[in-house]
């Protein structure tokens, strides 16, 4: 057998596999002879079917099989060997149909190249890097939600601005019979919080569903329609009040205090205060990180110039999968993923030459740290090494738990190498602005 490598261009070559009899021959006549064993045919003995039989009935098809075998195998080595970088797999291209009558063939292979291309991280200009901070107001709208949480219920008998209101929503139209508690607070629509104002347990106000709520997520929960309706939900509902209740809210006081964090944990306000913020800021960097790797990924993309085989990309998408698409298709499917398989080629790039991996030791300490952290919340603070050993090997036999452990803990690996090598500026934000700078 020879194989041959020819380069069109830097991003394309041909692979030529010439196959001779001798290659193929041995086998094809061993397996030729198993059939000659188990071949059932009429007029003859099974295991005595002459031999020219069976090669008519058998001997192309099984010539064709080993072949294609041979080929796979040859090509596989081959590109192992070479040390190729190949994107996508070897494309057949051969122009007229093969002679299978011949003893010798000829196969040529299309090869997309994988581009030569050099990754600046520091990049020339900064990225934002966002430190969300809780703003007074948030830290003191989450103190508010907590005392009415931990807070009596008062009932009433009229409804006033604040109050939880218990009822029933109805619609033939929509099939809505749901009972649900909200606060006045919900209720996004001015001329509906009206209806609702001043109505006592017993009464029952039609109310429209645009805009009812501050979410539409809401109608989903208060009126029990599917998700696919919340959005833009536009009917009339009734509702029955049932029952009015004002949340008294909870005294700061050590009592307070106590069933939130645990005794004697935080002792004032201004330490609560503390609490609330060091917690939401520490949830926020998870954000704030997500929204870093977005802009790395963006400017990584954008700064970093090189060439794809977009033509053999193409023409491998539109013939790879199980059905084959058109041409129309590919073009479309190419183009769609192009950005994603760019910044797949970087990321490997920078992987490979800051040895960014993620060794087996590594992955099993991270699955017992998580192991950890999920045993403390349910009041298990220190578990034996043994134990985490035993709940470790166990997620680690798990080949889809091992694929997602390792992505995140890459992850990880990637975000802190860009944190210590791309060129960032801080930049401090309350939640609410983030929300807006980010999503804009």
């Amino acid at each position: 057998m020879e194989i041959t490598k020819k380069d069109i261009d830097s991003l394309n070559a041909i692979v030529t596999v010439k196959v001779n009899e001798a290659d193929y021959s041995e086998k094809v006549k061993s397996v030729l002879n198993n059939y000659r064993k188990t071949a059932n045919i009429p007029g003859f003995r099974k295991g005595h079917v002459p031999m020219g039989m069976v090669k008519k009935q058998y001997g192309k098809a099984v010539l064709v099989e080993e072949v294609n075998k041979l080929l796979q195998d040859s090509l596989h080595k081959f590109l192992t060997e070479e040390k190729l970088d190949v994107l996508g797999n070897p494309l057949p291209k051969n122009d007229v149909e093969i002679d299978w009558d011949t003893p010798e063939f000829s196969f040529d292979f299309e090869l997309g190249m994988s581009p030569q291309f050099e990754v600046d991280v520091k990049g020339k200009k900064a990225l934002p890097h966002y430190k969300i901070v809780a703003d007074d107001k948030m830290i003191d709208d989450q103190v508010v939600h907590m005392r009415k949480q931990y807070g009596k219920l008062i009932s009433k008998n009229e409804v006033e601005k604040g109050d939880e209101i218990t009822g029933y929503f109805s619609s033939e139209e929509k099939e809505i019979n749901k009972d649900t508690t909200f606060s006045t607070e919900d209720i996004k629509g001015k001329t509906q919080l009206k209806k609702l104002i001043g109505s006592k347990v017993g009464d029952t106000v039609t109310l429209k569903t645009k805009g009812l709520f501050t979410d539409d997520h809401l109608n989903q929960t208060h009126l029990g329609v599917e998700h696919g309706d919340a959005h833009g939900l536009d009917i009339e509902v009734t509702f029955e009040v049932k029952e009015v209740n004002q949340r008294e809210l909870a005294e700061v006081n050590q009592d307070f205090l106590d069933k939130i964090f645990g005794k004697d944990k935080v002792k004032t306000e201004e330490e609560l205060k503390g609490k609330i913020k060091e917690d939401a800021e520490k949830q926020f960097e998870q954000q704030s990180d997500q929204k870093l790797m977005d802009e790395v990924v963006e400017s990584l993309i954008s700064n970093t110039k090189f060439d794809l085989p977009g033509e053999f990309l193409t023409r491998w998408i539109q013939f790879s999968g199980e059905k084959p698409m058109t041409e129309e298709e590919a073009k479309a499917e190419y183009e769609k993923s192009e950005k994603g398989l760019r910044y797949q080629l970087i990321e490997g790039k920078i992987r490979n030459e800051h040895d960014i991996q993620v060794s087996f030791d590594e992955l099993k300490d991270y699955a017992k740290n998580m192991i950890r952290m999920q045993m403390a919340q349910y009041g298990q603070a220190n578990p034996s090494d043994e134990e985490l050993d035993t709940i470790a090997a166990r997620i680690m036999s798990n080949e889809e738990e091992v694929k997602r452990l390792s992505e995140q803990l890459n992850s990880q690996k990637l975000l802190k190498f860009f944190k210590e090598n791309a060129k960032l500026k801080t930049k401090e934000i309350t939640y609410d602005k983030f929300m807006k700078e980010a999503h804009s």
